[in-house]
């Protein structure tokens, strides 16, 4: 896992970096960018034409901002397509595209975006690239031939974009971390449930559940921001990671439930905003949770078992109230319930008691 952690770190350092400006790219608007060149789109054809051809080019998508900072060039207004993209390339001004990426409006201009602004770039092109993409907040793409490399900036965010392969390896990589940490969340999910089923509620063990849940959450938005990259090359793995995560945030949602002194909610705010390093560190869960140490000497309530009935949320809250705690719940004799249930419903829930006993 601390491997995993380095792994991660290094990624971010070598894909994103983030800058001085007011205007920050959300996760989304991220995401979108790089749906907008994955594999398969017409504009990814064009940025790897051109870059097999040897020819570095300086790209704009249009927006309202953008015709303040164009000089020269010449406007065409014709309809997008990636050997035409790559043709224009051969010329040494900028390419400006329609924000909807159907036409080019203009080419072989010249970006004059405000020299005030910071930029961390070193080559012509990247720094107008750069304070273009900060001033205008659209999209801007650099293609460096020197580096044989496509550099995406928007906004605050500059990104490398990897190669296909590159990306895909990664992803199975990821994918196979997942499924361990997957077995480990529902091996000790397992125990959770025998304590509990035994009237023993162990704080201990639900940190252990609450970490291991977190970090296959936490994996997986790494893993769904490769997929997006990938396009259509990822379709199988997105499957196979939906496969995998099922069901994780739910079973993690009740055991914050049970076991929180805070509201579910702040919980899971606090808890999303854990690193890798710290998720790690058990300490900074039970902190999550509010306690100062990890002796549970109060019953839990029972959501989680409670939701493996038959039972809907409002006929479990109501058996909650009724009992207290999941040990007077579950033992329980059914006439206790019939006047909140009703009979039918007190009855199937006897009766899922038992095989939820036997099961654990």
């Amino acid at each position: 896992m601390e491997n995993l952690n380095q792994e991660i770190k290094k990624e971010i350092q070598k894909t994103i970096v983030t800058a001085q400006t007011n205007g920050k790219a959300t996760e989304e608007e991220f995401l979108a960018m790089l749906k907008l060149v994955s594999p398969g789109t017409g504009l990814r054809t064009a940025l790897e034409g051109a870059l097999k051809a040897g020819k570095g080019a300086l790209i704009v998508t249009e927006n309202e901002q953008l015709m303040p900072l164009i000089d020269g060039g010449f406007r065409l207004n014709c309809r997008f397509t990636p050997q035409r993209l790559v043709e224009l390339t051969k010329m040494d001004g900028a390419i400006i595209l329609s924000k909807d990426l159907k036409r080019v409006t203009y080419a072989n201009v010249l970006l004059t975006p405000d020299s005030k602004i910071k930029s961390s770039e070193t080559g012509t092109r990247h720094k107008a690239a750069e304070r273009t993409a900060k001033q205008i907040e659209s999209l801007v793409i650099a293609i460096s031939e020197r580096k044989h490399e496509i550099n995406l900036f928007y906004k605050n965010i500059k990104y490398t974009l990897k190669n296909t392969d590159q990306v895909l390896r990664k992803a199975h990589e990821y994918i196979q971390i997942v499924e361990k940490q997957r077995e480990l969340f529902d091996k000790n999910l397992e125990k959770l449930s025998k304590m509990e089923m035994k009237n023993y509620p162990s704080l201990h063990q639900s940190l252990t559940v609450i970490q291991k849940g977190r970090m296959i959450q936490k994996i997986e938005q790494d893993i769904k921001r490769q997929l997006v990259e990938l396009g259509n090359e990822g379709l199988l793995l997105k499957t196979r990671l939906k496969e995998i995560t099922s069901g994780v945030e739910k079973e993690l949602n009740f055991v914050l439930k049970d076991y929180t002194k805070l509201d579910v909610k702040k919980s899971k705010v606090l808890l999303d905003s854990l690193t890798y390093d710290e998720i790690l560190d058990q300490e900074n869960i039970l902190r999550v949770l509010a306690y100062e140490n990890a002796i549970q000497t109060n019953p839990i309530k029972g959501w989680r078992i409670l939701s493996h009935t038959g039972l809907a949320e409002a006929d479990i809250a109501k058996v909650i109230k009724s009992s207290g705690s999941l040990g007077k719940a579950l033992y329980s004799k059914e006439i206790n319930y019939y006047e909140i249930l009703g009979e039918d419903k007190a009855s199937k829930l006897a009766s899922e008691f038992e095989k939820i006993k036997l099961g654990n």
